[in-house]
């Protein structure tokens, strides 16, 4: 547990986000990269690792050269088709028309309840999944076609994915927690104010949709590795 918090997304676009949105700066933690990243592999692991990495690849047979145009194009679509489905997640509710209190009504002047951070929720780990699944399909597709071509460098990603997508998955669930927070300190100075709800709420989508692409850039950099890997194939 404490090796996974130290060994976070120090130095990221979204670790700072983060910093400022909770108002709680991301340490950098101790020793090299390397040494952090090892923390997250059991002995098992190291073993998969090192046979991606020191075993005989198998000579790849003939390939079609690669279509890298193709491949681009592909991962464009991806990532727009999840950025668009962020942006239309997180656009500002509309303020609604008021509309006379129900009959029966005990207090018609009574004020509204509070907003609740649940359903803001539901749609950020929507969010999460929409892109786990997506950008999952797209990195095994990619690593299809580099291992006609470099079979190692694809038992490699295949070994990296299966070793850090649990550290990578328990650490992002973690986000919609921290969105919660920034939601409880907006919603209580507006209510100190007598802020309209609509002005902070407009303010909090905003940054779910800032911390959703952080996430996103995030989890497409292995994507981005594999395309880098077959421009060089």
């Amino acid at each position: 547990m404490q090796a996974t918090q130290r060994t976070g997304f120090s130095g990221s676009a979204l670790a700072g986000l983060l910093a400022r949105l909770t108002d709680h700066p991301v340490g950098q933690a101790g020793g090299s990269g390397a040494d952090r990243l090892s923390q997250w592999f059991g002995w098992t692991d190291a073993i998969s690792l090192a046979a991606a990495l020191d075993g005989e690849a198998p000579l790849p047979p003939s390939a079609a050269p690669i279509a890298i145009d193709f491949v681009r194009n592909e991962c464009a679509r991806v990532r727009q088709a999840l950025t668009e489905a962020i942006e239309n997640d997180c656009a500002p509710v509309p303020a609604r028309a008021s509309r006379p209190p129900p009959a029966g009504a005990s207090d018609p002047t009574a004020a509204p309840p509070p907003p609740d951070f649940g359903p803001l929720r539901r749609r950020y780990q929507i969010r999460q999944q929409a892109m786990q699944e997506s950008i999952g399909r797209l990195r095994e597709r990619l690593r299809e076609r580099l291992a006609a071509h470099a079979p190692r460098l694809a038992a490699l990603d295949a070994v990296m994915e299966q070793v850090l997508g649990a550290q990578e998955r328990d650490l992002l669930a973690a986000l919609p927690a921290r969105l919660e927070q920034r939601f409880k300190r907006l919603r209580d100075a507006a209510a100190a104010s007598e802020q309209a709800p609509t002005a902070w709420l407009a303010l909090l989508h905003d940054d779910m949709r800032a911390l959703l692409l952080a996430e996103l850039d995030l989890r497409f950099q292995p994507v981005n590795g594999l395309l880098e890997a077959l421009r060089s194939n």
